[in-house]
């Protein structure tokens, strides 16, 4: 198939990338960085005004993967306006220009699991209500609904991802990137909230297949999936499990204090995942040993 991913210098893009040519794909990329190597499969994108327009009118697409936006709770509250345009008003953009150029090409919107704030029952699943505690859940939720809008009036074949806690090579913001920069000044380290706050944690290498299992699988009805491997993980034990790789005892104090637009517990229901053939190949503690690996090889 060939392939557009959106934001393909970032995390989960480049991981794609990677990932997506090894299985044999035609990648075609966009972002808005300079990229002087790649001339012919690279579209450089506005940062300022994003027009996506030229993209689809030169080249003849299958999926186009969203791997861009911005992905901070703290920022969205900080920033509200910026994360709207990014998150929001550039999927409209995108979802337009396909609508115009290229109606059968499908759409894959990475959304998050920052949709549902704090369920209201464990494991959450995509038909309970979402209830979004942060500007970034809301952005997101919305960007869900234009979505439905295109596939419900103008038929172009979309669906939306609620990516919960991701993580691995490429990562450099978030819990265990923090932990690591943190472990280089101190052995004695303090982390907000209680420790008994929980993720549903999902591995780079998890998750490009599990995107790639959509594009192939998924019924692009405006449907949102869960992408998660639907096991709740307390952050005291994430913490420990990634600090067991690390040559120097650090301990770790919780604060007890709360951020603003951080949830409490997260668990996934993927039984829509896993019927589109799904199975997880990284436990938490071969995944964060990989990403350690990865830290090490940087310094």
């Amino acid at each position: 198939m060939k392939f557009l991913i959106i934001g393909s210098k970032g995390f989960i893009g480049s991981n794609l990338v990677n990932f997506s040519n090894n299985e044999g794909h035609q990648v075609f990329e966009a972002d808005v960085v300079v990229d002087y190597e790649k001339q012919d499969n690279y579209f450089l994108v506005d940062a300022t005004n994003a027009n996506y327009h030229a993209i689809f009118e030169q080249q003849s697409l299958d999926v186009c993967i969203n791997c861009a936006g911005a992905a901070s709770v703290p920022d969205s509250i900080k920033q509200p306006h910026r994360d709207f345009q990014l998150n929001t008003v550039n999927v409209f953009k995108l979802l337009d220009a396909i609508r115009h150029y290229q109606p059968e090409c499908k759409y894959i919107n990475l959304s998050s699991a920052a949709v549902y704030g704090n369920p209201q029952r464990l494991p959450v699943n995509e038909r309970d209500e979402a209830n979004a505690i942060s500007p970034y859940g809301y952005h997101k939720k919305m960007s869900e609904q234009i979505c439905e809008e295109f596939y419900r009036f103008f038929k172009v074949k979309t669906c939306s991802l609620r990516i919960f806690s991701a993580y691995g090579e490429g990562l450099r913001k978030q819990l265990f990137w923090d932990l690591a920069q943190k472990a280089q000044k101190a052995t004695e380290i303090r982390l907000f909230g209680t420790g008994y706050e929980s993720r549903d944690f999902i591995y780079i290498g998890d998750l490009v297949r599990a995107i790639l299992l959509v594009a192939e699988n998924a019924k692009f009805h405006g449907e949102a999936i869960n992408i998660a491997n639907g096991q709740e993980v307390t952050i005291q034990e994430a913490v420990k499990t990634f600090y067991s790789f690390f040559d120097k005892k650090i301990n770790v104090n919780f604060s007890g204090e709360s951020r603003p637009g951080d949830p409490n517990n997260w668990q996934a229901d993927i039984q829509q995942l896993i019927s589109l053939g799904y199975k997880s190949e990284f436990t938490l503690e071969k995944g964060l040993q990989n990403y350690y690996e990865w830290l090490k090889k940087r310094d």
